[in-house]
């Protein structure tokens, strides 16, 4: 996946909203205002060779510390609860396993909605 890919994918997701809270280098995705992808746009006028395109993704634990030791494009996010955020290098993984963790945060938002909000959601997903 490209950036754009992983753009139009997040906000093909049931409730999803974007907007730019940490300035124009960032997008972050939100369910109901909580927040479960931020998408790094690149540092304007930087190269970062270090760093390849990644975005942050909110995930359970056990589950963050479960792919970062399957694949070396997964790490503790940067500037982020390392606990339960990974930076994911998606140019480095396969479409269909990107696509499927931006499925599993945003289900991860949706559980954690009070009820009436979460049934709509889940409704459609």
């Amino acid at each position: 996946m490209d950036i754009e890919e992983v753009r139009e994918y997040t906000l093909s997701l049931v409730g999803v909203t974007e907007d730019q809270p940490f300035g124009p280098d960032n997008i972050t995705f939100r369910v109901e205002g909580k927040i479960f992808l931020c998408l790094w746009l690149g540092e304007e006028g930087m190269a970062r060779a270090d760093k390849p395109p990644h975005f942050a993704l909110k995930m359970k634990p056990e589950r963050g510390e479960e792919i970062r030791e399957q694949y070396e494009a997964v790490t503790p996010a940067w500037h982020w609860n390392k606990r339960h955020w990974s930076d994911v290098a998606y140019e480095m993984i396969d479409d269909d396993v990107v696509r499927a963790w931006i499925r599993e945060a945003h289900s991860l938002i949706v559980a954690s909605l009070p009820k009436y909000k979460r049934a709509a959601y889940q409704q459609s997903i």
